[in-house]
């Protein structure tokens, strides 16, 4: 898996960018449009105009990755295109990831018992 330990924060980009941009260009969007610090550890996911495309750049604390992955048949359940940012969850993040229909995928909390039985 691209995460050592376990997945990071996952920001999701709902405006659609230019997929000529690379890693400093994306690093660029993150910073100034959405306000948060790139190397900060957390996952950025970037849509381009076409549904089929995906580009993930992430610090993992000795430099920064980027994933880029096209579905072969199918496309990926984006949200509005819509100026801001998104925050997933881990399931939402690997519901994406694989094309699947994320936006229903909630995780599931629950509470510490407070004695056991």
């Amino acid at each position: 898996m691209m995460f050592k330990s376990g997945p990071p924060r996952v920001f999701l980009y709902t405006k659609a960018v230019d997929f000529r941009k690379q890693l400093d260009g994306l690093a660029s969007v993150a910073q100034e449009i959405c306000g948060v610090d790139p190397y900060c550890g957390a996952a950025f996911i970037f849509r381009p105009k076409r549904n089929d495309r995906i580009k993930i750049i992430l610090w993992d604390g000795t430099g920064m990755m980027m994933i880029y992955k096209r579905l072969e048949s199918g496309e990926f359940r984006w949200p509005r295109v819509e100026d801001g940012i998104m925050k997933l969850s881990e399931a939402q993040f690997a519901a994406l990831f694989d094309g699947l229909e994320w936006r229903h995928i909630y995780s599931c909390r629950t509470r510490r018992p407070k004695k056991a039985a």
